[in-house]
């Protein structure tokens, strides 16, 4: 299975092939905001309006087949903290207050829409076609090293009694091992994690490093059990005309992210 990008109208997304839920890695493309925002920016801190923020929702609810009002935005500040969420929830970050910190959602309320946030970080998305439920993780390079990922699918397995192995992922698009130049602590925390197993995932020039988040978030899903996943080949900083890169505009930019919607199981 692959990552696949899709197109309807001026809108662009990307969908993996092997998560049978509805879903997206979002681009810039396909919404309504503008200037350095133009134009499917789905941050709600980044300066733009909430009506265009709303309006680039209901575009991609659109093409999802969600409802915005439910929507669940995660509130990221590179944790490892995993909540499960459900009716009470919805509308959280959109509608209603935001939830506390959290890079990870977890959930098997239907009609949920989980959104993370990237612009370089590494998406992650679940699914477990068997108990419905969904997920969905940001991972930076300190939520890489701390598992996030592993951490996100031991919360569908303690809240809904998923599988590991049941469970479908997808890595989606973020700053490639080609453009992920680091100092020496990023390097020192993959191998602090998780030992030898980063060292082919981590190459040096210099006193410069350049790292494979992708990889390694694959290799901590693995590790979880996690026998089914999907990985973007795409680099938000080389192709930041189609992505919004952090390290390429310096910060001014709005934000991509991914989508994952509950669809229920089959239970």
């Amino acid at each position: 299975m692959s990552v696949i990008t899709i197109k309807i109208g001026a809108l662009e997304y990307l969908t993996a092939q092997g998560i049978t839920a509805p879903h997206c890695f979002t681009t810039r493309f396909g919404g309504v905001s503008e200037g350095y925002l133009d134009s499917l920016n789905i941050g709600i801190h980044r300066g733009d309006t909430w009506e265009n923020v709303l309006k680039n929702y209901e575009i991609l609810g659109n093409a999802l087949g969600f409802d915005t009002k439910n929507v669940i935005l995660s509130h990221q500040t590179h944790t490892d903290i995993v909540l499960a969420v459900g009716k009470k929830e919805l509308g959280a970050g959109l509608y209603a207050q935001e939830l506390p910190e959290c890079d990870g959602l977890v959930t098997n309320e239907p009609g949920a829409a989980l959104v993370i946030f990237t612009a370089d970080c590494t998406p992650i998305l679940l699914h477990d076609p068997v108990t419905g439920a969904v997920g969905t993780a940001h991972a930076g390079w300190r939520g890489t090293a701390a598992a996030i990922a592993a951490k996100t699918v031991e919360a569908m397995v303690r809240h809904f009694g998923s599988k590991p192995e049941d469970i479908q992922a997808a890595i989606g698009p973020n700053i490639g091992q080609c453009c992920f130049q680091t100092d020496g602590d990023v390097p020192d925390a993959m191998l602090s994690a998780f030992g030898r197993q980063a060292e082919s995932f981590i190459r040096s020039e210099g006193d410069k490093f350049y790292v494979n988040l992708k990889e390694i978030n694959a290799l901590v899903l693995r590790q979880a059990g996690v026998r089914q996943i999907d990985i973007s080949t795409d680099c938000t900083a080389c192709q930041s005309s189609r992505f919004w890169s952090h390290r390429i505009t310096g910060g001014l930019r709005g934000s991509q992210g991914a989508v994952i919607v509950c669809k229920g199981g089959e239970k």
